[in-house]
């Protein structure tokens, strides 16, 4: 099952978080157990998973991305604006796609853990491509005890 997921971001670098749609692309898919892939098909942002009990954290996590790649005007390819070639740089860097487990027809997260959509050269409408793999059985965690 494939779906695709749009959205708007806020402007320069901003964290969306994502988790609810995907899981929710999960739980229309009719997949028990499997697994949930994220696929970013954009040059400029990027997914990943990470906590957002505290928003602080989503802060942090903006301004070290920053901090290990500023913008600046010496990029040897400069497409649009420097932060444009900044924001190809940060793209690799966290990547593109994440893979994710579904136990019965949910994603399985840690407790703080969320699906975050990283946009570098925002604002902008963006998507998200979520392909969900697997079986529609039942998963037991204790078969035939």
């Amino acid at each position: 099952m494939h779906q695709t997921i749009t959205f708007d971001t806020g402007p320069g670098e901003s964290l969306t978080d994502v988790t609810d749609q995907v899981q929710a692309a999960v739980a229309s898919s009719g997949v028990r157990m499997g697994a949930c892939v994220v696929f970013v098909p954009h040059t400029t942002a990027a997914v990943t998973v990470n906590s957002a009990l505290d928003p602080a954290t989503l802060h942090d996590l903006v301004d070290e991305v920053r901090r290990l790649v500023p913008t600046r005007t010496n990029f040897r390819h400069i497409v649009d604006t420097p932060s444009d070639a900044a924001a190809h740089v940060k793209s690799s860097l966290i990547g593109p796609s994440e893979t994710l487990v579904v136990a019965n027809g949910e994603l399985v997260l840690g407790r703080s853990q969320r699906v975050l959509f990283f946009d570098f050269d925002g604002p902008r409408s963006r998507r998200a491509m979520v392909t969900v793999l697997g079986s529609s059985e039942r998963y037991d965690e204790h078969p035939n005890d």
